[in-house]
């Protein structure tokens, strides 16, 4: 068997500048210091931009995914508005109570339920309905068409008769509800 030789090459090369003049060890080490030095900045302005892009694709991420849900909402929020005439045009006739009781049982079971299955699936999406007879009147909920003399102090500011329903989607008013006023006989 061959025995393994370690060959060792023994070439002393002297480190040169460009200007091909010899450096001495202390220069050599000074001079690979400022490289060092060098690369570290560089590489921290590298990590530096790793970091600035990677937040920026975070925000980027969260911007777009509040503007998905903001477009939805108003998506969402238009249709709904579409469907206020249709609930209106249901509690319309719903609302004469002579003309519904002469209704075929079977055919107003069939339309209350559709009525109930489409405020269901409004309600679900945070569509409320407001204005009740006897309601504390706000500026901000109803409209007030109308006003109606009273001499009870208790009626004073409340709801006489609602011409119309509001609807809140969430906390926003999307229609007031049109009302007329119980106001003082003065």
């Amino acid at each position: 068997m061959d025995e393994e030789q370690d060959i060792t090459i023994e070439e002393e090369i002297e480190p040169t500048t460009e200007e091909g003049q010899v450096f001495s060890g202390d220069q050599k080490i000074k001079e690979l210091k400022e490289k060092i030095k060098e690369l570290q900045k560089e590489k921290q302005e590298y990590l530096d931009g790793w970091q600035r892009s990677r937040a920026d694709y975070a925000n980027l991420q969260k911007s777009s995914e509040e503007e998905r849900k903001r477009v939805r909402a108003l998506i969402e929020e238009s249709f709904i508005e579409e469907l206020l005439p249709t609930v209106d045009s249901f509690l319309m006739a719903m609302s004469n109570k002579e003309a519904w009781e002469k209704v075929d049982p079977a055919w107003r079971t069939g339309v209350e339920y559709i009525y109930n299955q489409l405020m269901g699936t409004l309600e679900s999406h945070g569509l409320k309905i407001f204005g009740e007879v006897g309601d504390a009147f706000d500026p901000l909920k109803h409209e007030a068409v109308g006003e109606e003399v009273t001499e009870d102090k208790k009626l004073d500011h409340t709801i006489a008769k609602v011409n119309q329903k509001g609807f809140m989607l969430g906390e926003s008013i999307l229609r007031p509800a049109r009302a007329i006023v119980y106001t003082i006989k003065k």
